[in-house]
């Protein structure tokens, strides 16, 4: 049983994290580290204590001034995560402090703050703290000695908050929301230089993509190729008639696809290019309402970024690209690859659980399942099962250390309430 001393010790260790200035630093920096490591043990001390309470699903049936059991079991549980301060917590009563408390929790964790509980929300509010532990101790793991660059400034994709960040000395100068690529279709964890934006960009589809998808649909659709803006290129870019390729026992093709460019291309009308051998890169998309969605894996591989106008031109500042040139330059509906003035450093993340500058413990799905104490990954992600490493890490938390998505045409809508 949960008595109230336990509660308060509990909300007082997480509630102390947060009595720090407000800043506006990436998640993924110098500092992350040694505030993942405050946050590993605060996490720690709940976990001595007992834990937190799970909470009934009732819950989600509360509405604002609801009143009953389930609320003091919320309230609880708020309480010892540290979203709801002590003294709110008698009662049992749906009040505005609750819908504060919720809304915390709710950002804390990636998930839209509406203030209820949802199907989401009460998932994440039962979340053993171990499991959170574990969260903690495998971004430890995958921080120490990575190696990065935390240059002048630099992009970081962290891959299960589905979410982008443009840093210039040390600040978010930049945040956008992603969509990354789905369990089966991993993004991979990178790190890469962008070099150039590309406007009204042709998608060569990846060959991986053709057989999946391209093939299965042309069977459904023998006009599928060409609704989709799409044409088949054999030698010599000669084009080649899609009635005249037996779809049905076509297995190894002998052409490539490519999807001409405009608004309905599946890379959108900008493309930001990173060579890497992963051959994947962040995007523009047509299919712009999946970013309503807290869920946001969805692609096969590259990154899909909302707004990602204005991340090209963040990233073309002190050049003539400028965003309203940009805009131009894309309503002529023509291909024009634009080089950046200089590189700029991006790192894709696996990042599931961390401390922010503003004290606040984060929280995201482990969607690969790479948390597990064999299974931390920290350069290769493999599809659907990832392959563990042969060390296997201790159960000893780390002590201090200093730190050192193809567009996918077919994609399915993941939709879930919070």
């Amino acid at each position: 049983m949960f008595m109230r001393p336990f509660l308060a010790a509990t909300a007082a260790i997480l509630l102390a994290s947060t009595a720090v200035v407000r800043a506006n630093e990436p998640s993924y920096g110098p500092n992350t580290y040694d505030r993942t490591l405050q946050a590993l043990i605060a996490h720690e001390e709940v976990a001595n204590r007992g834990g937190w309470p799970k909470v009934p699903a009732g819950v989600t049936a509360l509405k604002p001034d609801s009143q009953g059991p389930d609320v003091a079991a919320l309230k609880q549980r708020l309480v010892a995560s540290g979203d709801l301060a002590a003294e709110d917590q008698p009662g049992d009563v749906y009040d505005a402090a609750v819908v504060e408390a919720v809304k915390r929790f709710q950002r804390r964790h990636g998930l839209s703050d509406l203030g209820t509980v949802g199907r989401l929300t009460l998932r994440a509010l039962n979340t053993s703290v171990e499991t959170r532990l574990n969260q903690l101790t495998a971004t430890l793991e995958r921080l120490k000695g990575n190696g990065f660059n935390f240059a002048h400034r630099y992009v970081v994709v962290n891959i299960p908050g589905a979410s982008v960040e443009a840093v210039e000395d040390g600040q978010v100068r930049e945040r956008h929301l992603a969509i990354v690529g789905r369990p089966d279709r991993p993004s991979p964890v990178i790190q890469a230089n962008i070099t150039s934006v590309n406007l009204n960009p042709y998608w060569t589809v990846p060959m991986s993509i053709v057989r999946a998808d391209i093939i299965p649909h042309m069977r459904k659709d023998p006009g599928f190729i060409a609704k989709s803006n799409m044409k088949l290129l054999g030698a010599e870019n000669k084009e080649i008639d899609p009635a005249s390729v037996n779809w049905a026992t076509l297995t190894n093709p002998y052409f490539y696809v490519r999807q001409e460019p405009g608004p309905t291309n599946s890379l959108g009308q900008l493309k930001i290019d990173m060579p890497n051998s992963d051959a994947v890169y962040m995007h523009d998309t047509p299919s712009k309402t999946l970013f309503r969605n807290d869920v946001r894996f969805n692609s096969s591989g590259c990154a899909r970024i909302e707004g990602v106008r204005d991340l090209a031109a963040w990233l073309l500042e002190g050049t003539e690209w400028t965003r309203q040139a940009i805009e131009d330059e894309i309503a002529k509906g023509e291909r024009k690859n634009i080089p950046l003035k200089k590189a700029v450093p991006v790192a894709w993340v696996y990042l599931t659980g961390w401390q922010g500058a503003d004290g606040q413990v984060q929280f995201r799905d482990d969607i690969y399942g790479l948390d597990t104490p064999q299974g931390i990954v920290t350069s290769t992600i493999q599809p659907r099962k990832p392959k563990p490493k042969a060390a296997v890490v201790p159960p000893v938390r780390p002590a201090a250390a200093p730190m050192a998505a193809a567009g996918n045409p077919a994609a399915v809508q993941t939709t879930a309430s919070n």
